[in-house]
């Protein structure tokens, strides 16, 4: 249990995906003009990568180490994305037209999102040892590590969204205007939470 803790604080607070590694920072800054659309993304995200990454690392678990076929790894991957990609737009497309359309080209960008990509190589990572393969995390805990990140992506997006329409409501100096000033304010963002370095 200690260590189910230790994974959702660390990727909600202390290793935020986008404010520790800046993964996924082109749709962070694209969709978080409106809060709407800053959670309708994070929910698109957490239904991709925890589905993709259960794929992936089955695939991998089962298949791909198993047979030394690593080297298809990444096109594999990808493949997996690529379609749970797919059936999010039509979805959005059918029954969440508004949603769909301010989402934009962001929505088909989250087949090359690198948090997704990033998530699913990260839990299938393995070693070779005597006893045979041993994978870094367990079932449970890739679980937990997947859904946690994307929740930790979905609410630093949120909030930046929150703070973007404030921003934006303000008389911005003209040489801040713009993403000048949304990375000053991700850049604060991340200064902020690193003050949770140490929790874990």
């Amino acid at each position: 249990m200690s260590s189910i803790i230790a994974i959702v604080i660390g990727c909600l607070f202390v290793s935020n995906i986008i404010l520790s590694s800046f993964l996924g920072i082109c749709p962070f800054l694209g969709i978080s003009k409106k809060p709407s659309n800053a959670i309708g993304m994070g929910l698109a995200l957490i239904f991709v990568v925890t589905l993709s990454s259960i794929i992936c690392y089955c695939i991998e678990r089962f298949i791909l180490a198993p047979l030394s076929l690593d080297y298809l790894q990444l096109i594999v991957f990808i493949l997996v994305i690529a379609s749970f990609v797919q059936f999010v737009e039509f979805f959005m497309k059918k029954y969440m037209k508004s949603l769909y359309k301010a989402l934009g080209i962001y929505l088909p960008l989250i087949t090359t999102n690198c948090v997704v990509l990033f998530v699913a190589q990260e839990v299938s990572k393995y070693a070779t040892t005597k006893a045979g393969l041993v994978f870094n995390y367990t079932f449970g805990n890739m679980l937990v590590y997947s859904i946690a990140t994307a929740v930790g992506y979905m609410l630093v997006i949120t909030l930046f969204s929150f703070i973007r329409v404030r921003i934006d409501s303000q008389d911005t100096p003209r040489p801040f205007k713009g993403n000048a000033i949304a990375l000053i304010t991700t850049a604060l963002m991340a200064l902020a939470f690193s003050a949770f370095v140490g929790l874990v």
